[in-house]
């Protein structure tokens, strides 16, 4: 495993490879943090990351998990019904959480009722009241909430979350979770996690297969001489960061 200034950087032969891998790692955290804390925190983004998380729902992984402690959030949400194509968590739902025993009160989706203000203050007030009752953790650093792990993918464009470059909300430096009304993709009403509650986090998965996101990674890993930063080179958690990457993503490294 290669270590670099961004943290642990592992290449795989295959998307196929990355995946059996991160089911490791995550179901590894999984029982240091049910034996820690009693509770284990996972945050997900969409895209292509929930297909490289199948093989938790296959055995071993599926029989040993303790899914019971388990609560699931998400980095960022579209702002549409949960049975929208675009939801976030009915991609999560159909390929991921349907198929293991993950009580329902421990898995928060966003209030689709509500305006993208709405919803982003609401699954904040969410959050509070989750660390105020000792399900989520407070980083002692920042006093932002410390999740367990962020299973996070990547943009094209080096976006994370619903963190785009150049936009304004990726310096926002107070909230916990904020809205975007005017995303680059579409569609454009967003929720999502701010910077310094994702780099509060103690461990960070990001995971990019395919070689259209190999100029990225290159930009973000390599010798790329780039003075702009991307938001995924913003990623730099208190604990623990760990590139899970495809021949086909690190090819240009």
């Amino acid at each position: 495993m290669a270590e670099t200034v961004t943290g642990k950087v592992q290449v795989f032969d295959s998307e196929e490879e990355l995946a059996a891998s991160l089911a490791k790692y995550t179901a590894d955290l999984s029982e240091k943090f049910c034996k820690e804390r009693d509770a284990f925190t996972v945050v997900v983004s969409g895209g292509s990351l929930i297909k490289s998380l199948r093989k938790l729902v296959e055995p071993p992984y599926i029989d040993s998990i303790d899914w019971s402690k388990w609560h699931v959030f998400w980095v960022d949400e579209r702002v549409v019904p949960k049975d929208h194509p675009d939801s976030n968590y009915l991609l999560a739902y159909d390929a991921f959480l349907s198929k293991i025993p993950i009580p329902a009160g421990h898995v928060y989706a966003i209030n689709d009722a509500l305006s993208a203000e709405g919803a982003a203050d609401d699954y904040e007030t969410c959050l509070k009241h989750l660390v105020k009752s000792n399900v989520v953790d407070i980083s002692k650093e920042s006093g932002f909430p410390r999740f367990d792990v962020m299973l996070l993918g990547m943009g094209p464009d080096g976006h994370v979350a619903s963190l785009f470059p150049g936009h304004p909300l990726v310096h926002e430096k107070e909230k916990w979770v904020t809205f975007i009304k005017d995303s680059p993709k579409p569609p454009l009403d967003r929720i999502t996690f701010t910077f310094p509650v994702i780099n509060s986090s103690a461990n960070i998965a990001l995971v990019v297969a395919g070689a259209g996101k190999a100029d990225v990674v290159h930009q973000s890993l390599g010798d790329s001489k780039s003075s702009d930063l991307l938001p995924v080179q913003m990623v730099s958690p208190e604990g623990e960061l760990v590139w899970f990457l495809d021949k086909a993503a690190a090819s240009k490294l």
